[in-house]
């Protein structure tokens, strides 16, 4: 995607590859505004499932060596999403998945509001190694779901997977090309079929890449507002937290295009332009050209624009909201 006025031509083209499965870029008319607008998005549903189920089983696998603290911080964000968490103050992270959950599948169920984390796993072992390509990230769930003497269930029916990979772990595309991904198994590796998504912590290799805005990419312009933005991260540690809104943008989307034949924008299903691609690097009223947008701050000057539990705090991009066809988050101003 390339759009003058939503971010400099070499920023923007950095975010969309963050999160792309593919390199393709979509070309747009010029905004009318930085957050969107609907002259610029032919969103279309193809007809394809998205996650409707009453409730959806998250299991999570810690690949690598993660800290006891940076589980936690991504544990109490998973907590956060759920319909059921009444412990937030507005606005919460279950106000910004009420966005996601506009999206409906053809008998109208719209995506849960209940995402449930199930079970864990930890491959301290590195099972497949520390250089990883995109293919092994399945053979890593079927380890997961084969271990030995507790694997986790294969659960092809409201089954979500959710591979984590520690600093230490180089994957294909990360810090290149990708943040994460998600897509869904092969029989043939796994067994069935069933959605999971990959984020890498990029604390150590490319926090500049993937932990915007707690880090800026080297050699990037300045934003509009002739700064950096750089602020503070508000779980106190950069890569966890930018982490938190690439795992978001990735539920967001593999819970509204799973098998990839549900909701996105484009003519290419192997390069679709989902409903969080299309507000990348937007947080909050007037995002873009580099800019988040209007954010909230703490005592200590770390940015944020979402309560979750136990006090937590997170800044997640926003998705696009289809009925006011433009990208949204519960901290707008309008």
């Amino acid at each position: 995607m390339q759009n003058q006025k939503l971010l400099p031509s070499y920023f923007f083209f950095l975010l969309i590859c963050l999160f792309h499965v593919s390199s393709s870029v979509m070309q747009f008319k010029q905004a009318e505004n930085y957050e969107g607008s609907s002259d610029l998005v032919e969103l279309e549903y193809h007809m394809g499932p998205v996650l409707a189920s009453s409730h959806i089983n998250l299991y999570i696998i810690w690949y690598g060596h993660w800290k006891s603290t940076q589980q936690a911080t991504i544990r109490d964000f998973i907590y956060s999403i759920s319909s059921s968490s009444s412990s937030s103050s507005y606005p919460s992270v279950a106000d910004w998945w009420k966005t996601v959950r506009l999206y409906t599948d053809q008998t109208g169920s719209n995506i849960t509001g209940n995402i449930v984390l199930s079970r864990e796993l930890y491959d301290f072992s590195y099972s497949h190694g520390t250089h990883l390509s995109r293919l092994d990230i399945q053979s890593i769930i079927k380890t997961a779901v084969t271990s030995y003497p507790t694997p986790l269930p294969l659960n092809p029916h409201n089954g979500l997977y959710l591979v984590l990979t520690s600093y230490d772990v180089q994957v294909q595309d990360f810090c290149r090309a990708v943040c994460g991904f998600h897509y869904f198994t092969f029989p043939t590796i796994v067994g069935v079929t069933v959605p999971y998504a990959w984020v890498g912590y990029s604390g150590a290799q490319c926090p500049g890449m993937c932990a915007y805005p707690f880090a800026w990419p080297k050699d990037s312009p300045p934003s509009r507002n002739g700064g950096h933005d750089v602020m503070g991260s508000p779980n106190g540690d950069a890569g966890v937290d930018g982490m938190i809104s690439v795992i978001a943008h990735e539920l967001a989307e593999v819970s509204s295009n799973p098998l990839v034949n549900a909701w996105y924008a484009g003519d290419d299903p192997t390069a679709p332009t989902e409903i969080a691609d299309l507000c990348l690097g937007v947080y909050g009223s007037g995002g873009g050209g580099g800019y988040v947008g209007k954010v909230y701050k703490d005592s200590w000057g770390n940015g944020f624009n979402v309560n979750g539990v136990k006090g937590r705090r997170f800044m997640l991009q926003w998705v696009w909201n289809p009925l006011k066809r433009r990208c949204f988050g519960p901290n707008a101003l309008d």
